[in-house]
C-alpha cells in the first residue's frame, strides 16, 4: 500500500494548526481547481490529492489515526477518500463558501422529488380467503396541496425572473484568471423564483390528509403477502411522482383448520362404529355444510380428501382440497350389555383371543407377523 504524506502534500509541518491547514488548502485549491485547469488530468488528480489531505488533517479524529498509525491505519479504519470531483464539492461546500463567497453544493429543496412509499397491514381470518375480500381502509399521509398543485407557490401571483442570475440559472464567479460557474443559490438553477409561497402549505407543496381507499384482497393469498397499490403513497414534492402503498396481509390462525398452500387441513373425530361400518356425516365448513362419506374400515391415521373444497390459487383460480385426518374415538366406559355385544363381535370376527386378555392377543399377533414375514405363510 503506497504511503501518502498528507503534510507534505499540503506543504505544512506536522504540528500545523487548523488555521494553517485551512490556508494551505485554500492556496492549493485555487491553483489546481479543475475550472482553472480545463482538461488537465494531472491538475485534477492533484486537486483530489490535496482535498483528501485536507479532509484527513482537518478532522481531529482522522488526523489522530493518521499520526499514530499512518496511511494504512487510516485505510483499515474504513476511510476511502474521494471517488470524483463532485464528492469534493459536496463535502466541502461550506469551506468553498468561506473561500470564495458561495457554495458549490447544488440545493435540491425545490427540485421535483418522488414521494415516499407507505406500508399498511391487513389482518384477515382464514374464512376471508375463500373469495376476494373487499375492504375500505383509511390512510393518513402527505397529499399534494390542492391549492398550489404541489408546486409550493401562489399560482395566482406566479413566478418572476431571478434577479441574481438574470434567468440563466447559473452564476459565474471570477477572480483574476480563476473563473467558475455554479448553480444560482437563489433560484436553485430554475431561473425563476416564486413571487409568494402558497399560504396553505407554506411552500412545502404538501399537507397532511386522511384518505379512504377501497381495496380488494385476492382470494387464497398467503400469510405475509405484500400487495402494491401504485400512486397511493405520499405525494411527491414540487411535481415529483407519488410513492406507492404496500399492503401486508396477515392471516390469523384458525382453531380447527390450517392451510398447506391451497389445501385446507383439519382433524375429523369419529366413533369406532362409524370407522368400522362406514358412515355419512355433515360438518360445518366456512359458511356452508359439507357432506363427508366415511368408508367402512377407516383407520385412525387415514385421510379423507374432499376435492375442490380448499382455497383458490391466487394465480390460476384452481381450488385445492379439504383434507380431513381421521381420529377414531373409543368409549372410555362400556355397559354390561355393550360388553356382551363386543365379546360376541370378537367371536364372530375371529378375535376370540381377547378373552385371554390383550397381552395374549398381542403376543399371538406378533408371532403371526414374524411367521408370515419370515416364512411367507398366508
Amino acid at each position: 500500500m503506497a504511503y501518502k504524506d498528507y503534510y507534505a502534500i499540503l506543504g505544512i509541518p506536522r504540528n500545523a494548526t487548523q488555521e494553517e491547514i485551512k490556508r494551505a488548502y485554500r492556496r492549493l485549491a485555487l491553483k489546481y481547481h479543475p475550472d482553472k485547469n480545463p482538461g488537465d488530468k494531472e491538475a485534477e488528480e492533484k486537486f483530489k490529492e490535496i482535498s483528501e489531505a485536507y479532509e484527513v488533517l482537518s478532522d481531529p479524529e482522522k488526523r489522530a489515526i493518521y499520526d499514530n498509525y499512518g496511511y494504512s491505519g487510516l485505510k483499515s479504519s474504513g476511510y476511502s477518500g474521494f471517488e470524483d470531483i463532485s464528492d469534493i464539492f459536496k463535502t466541502f461546500s461550506d469551506i468553498f463558501e468561506d473561500f470564495f463567497g458561495f457554495s458549490f453544493e447544488e440545493k435540491s429543496q425545490t427540485r421535483p422529488r418522488d414521494g415516499a412509499d407507505l406500508s399498511y397491514e391487513i389482518v384477515l381470518d382464514l374464512e376471508d380467503l375463500f373469495q376476494d375480500k373487499k375492504l375500505e381502509i383509511e390512510v393518513e399521509k402527505l397529499e399534494a396541496c390542492e391549492y398550489c398543485g404541489g408546486l409550493g407557490y401562489d399560482l395566482e401571483k406566479g413566478v418572476k425572473t431571478c434577479e441574481t442570475c438574470k434567468g440563466k440559472g447559473r452564476v459565474t464567479y471570477s477572480e483574476g484568471f480563476f473563473r467558475i460557474s455554479y448553480t444560482c443559490p437563489d433560484c436553485k438553477g430554475r431561473g425563476t423564483i416564486y413571487v409568494e409561497k402558497c399560504s396553505h402549505c407554506k411552500g412545502s407543496g404538501r399537507i397532511w390528509k386522511k384518505k379512504k381507499l377501497n381495496i380488494t384482497i385476492p382470494a387464497g393469498v398467503e400469510d405475509g403477502t405484500i400487495l402494491r397499490i401504485p400512486g397511493e403513497g405520499e405525494a411527491g414534492l414540487f411535481g415529483g411522482r407519488p410513492g406507492d402503498l404496500y399492503i401486508r396481509v396477515k392471516i390469523k390462525p384458525h382453531p380447527y383448520f390450517y392451510r398447506n398452500k391451497s389445501d385446507i387441513i383439519g382433524n375429523l373425530k369419529i366413533n369406532f362404529i362409524s370407522a368400522i361400518l362406514g358412515d355419512k356425516i355433515t360438518i360445518p365448513y366456512f359458511g356452508e355444510e359439507v357432506e363427508v362419506e366415511i368408508p367402512a374400515g377407516t383407520q385412525p391415521v387415514d385421510e379423507i380428501v374432499i376435492k375442490n373444497k380448499g382455497l383458490p390459487d391466487p394465480k390460476t383460480g384452481k381450488r385445492g382440497n379439504l383434507i380431513l385426518k381421521v381420529q377414531v374415538e373409543l368409549p372410555k366406559k362400556v355397559g354390561e350389555e355393550g360388553k356382551k355385544l363386543l365379546k360376541k363381535f370378537a367371536q364372530v370376527e375371529g378375535l376370540e383371543d381377547f378373552k385371554n386378555g390383550l397381552e395374549s392377543y398381542q403376543k399371538k399377533k406378533k408371532e403371526g407377523f414374524w411367521k408370515k414375514f419370515i416364512f411367507g405363510s398366508k
